[in-house]
C-alpha cells in the first residue's frame, strides 16, 4: 500500500496522477486539515507532524510514503529518511530542471508557499541552477486557502491569483513551476493571469514515476489487474474533503477522521 499525505487537499493533485499511472496500487491518503496550511509553521513543527503522520500511515499498512506536499518535503523528508531507512519515501521537488532546459528567455519562476521558498531544499536547488537560469521565487499567498475552501473558479479567486502573479510582468519569465501541490487545482486561473506563451510545469507525474520506480526496486508492486483500495483520512472535518473528492475529482468515497495526537480513529 502507498501512503500519501499533505497539509490538506492539494496532494490530491498528485493522488490523481499516481492512480492514473498505477491503477492497481492501493493508496491511503491523509489530509492534515487540522494543521493546514503548513506554510506559516516552523520546520520543527512540520517535522514533528510529518513523523506522526508517517507512523500512522505505516501502522495502517503503507510500505511506501509519498510526501505530497512541497513544504513538508522541504522541512521533513531528509530527516524522515534518516529515521526510517527501511521505508521508501518520495518527496516533492520543484521541477526546475525541465523548466531550465526549456526556457528560451533564461528566466523561470517557482510559484510556492513562503515556507518552501525559504527552505534549504529550494535554496540549494536555486543555487544549483544559478549559472544557467535566473529563478524568480514567487509566493502564492492565499492559494492554499482557496483550494481548501473549494473556491477554484470565482472572480474573487481570480483576483487573488492575478495579484500574486503581477510581479511576473516586470520579467521575461517563460516557464512557471508549480511548487505546491495545491496549485494545479488553480491552473485555469493561473494560466489566465499569465502573459501569453508562459508554460506551467506540474511535477506530479515525475513524482508518480519515482514512486513506481521505488515500488519496483523494493519488490512492493501489486500484481497487474489488482483491484485497488482507496482510503481517505483527515485530521479535520470530513464533509469538506468528501465534497471536494466528489465535485473536483468525481470520486465518491468515505472520508474517515483521525486524531493523530492519540493515534486512534474517532
Amino acid at each position: 500500500m502507498i501512503g500519501m499525505f499533505d497539509s490538506g487537499l492539494g496532494g490530491l493533485s498528485v493522488w490523481r496522477e499516481l492512480t492514473r499511472l498505477l491503477p492497481q496500487e492501493p493508496v491511503i491518503y491523509l489530509a492534515d486539515r487540522a494543521y493546514c496550511p503548513y506554510g506559516g509553521r516552523s520546520h520543527e513543527d512540520i517535522l514533528a507532524r510529518s513523523e506522526k503522520i508517517t507512523r500512522y500511515l505505516v501502522d495502517q499498512g503503507a510500505r511506501l510514503i509519498v510526501i505530497a506536499c512541497n513544504t513538508a518535503t522541504s522541512a521533513a523528508a531528509r530527516e524522515l529518511r534518516r529515521r526510517h531507512p527501511e521505508l521508501p519515501i518520495v518527496g516533492m521537488e520543484p521541477a526546475v530542471k525541465p523548466a531550465a532546459l526549456h526556457s528560451r528567455s533564461g528566466q523561470i519562476a517557482v510559484l510556492a508557499t513562503r515556507a518552501t521558498l525559504k527552505g534549504d531544499k529550494f535554496l540549494e536547488l536555486k543555487a544549483q541552477y544559478d549559472d544557467s537560469v535566473d529563478i524568480l521565487p514567487l509566493p502564492g499567498d492565499g492559494f492554499v486557502e482557496l483550494v481548501e475552501s473549494g473556491d477554484l473558479a470565482s472572480e474573487q479567486a481570480q483576483r487573488v491569483v492575478e495579484r500574486q502573479l503581477h510581479p511576473l510582468r516586470a520579467h521575461t519569465v517563460d516557464q512557471v513551476v508549480l511548487g505546491c501541490t495545491h496549485y494545479p487545482f488553480l491552473s485555469p486561473l493561473i494560466e489566465r493571469a499569465l502573459p501569453a506563451g508562459v508554460k506551467l510545469i506540474d511535477p506530479a507525474r515525475a513524482v508518480s514515476l519515482q514512486a513506481e520506480r521505488l515500488l519496483q526496486r523494493h519488490g512492493l508492486s501489486s500484481p497487474p489487474g489488482t483491484v485497488p483500495d482507496y482510503r481517505f483520512v483527515t485530521t479535520g472535518e470530513a464533509p469538506g474533503m468528501h465534497h471536494f473528492l466528489r465535485q473536483v475529482l468525481g470520486h465518491h468515497a468515505e472520508v474517515d477522521t483521525v486524531d493523530l495526537d492519540r493515534l486512534t480513529a474517532r
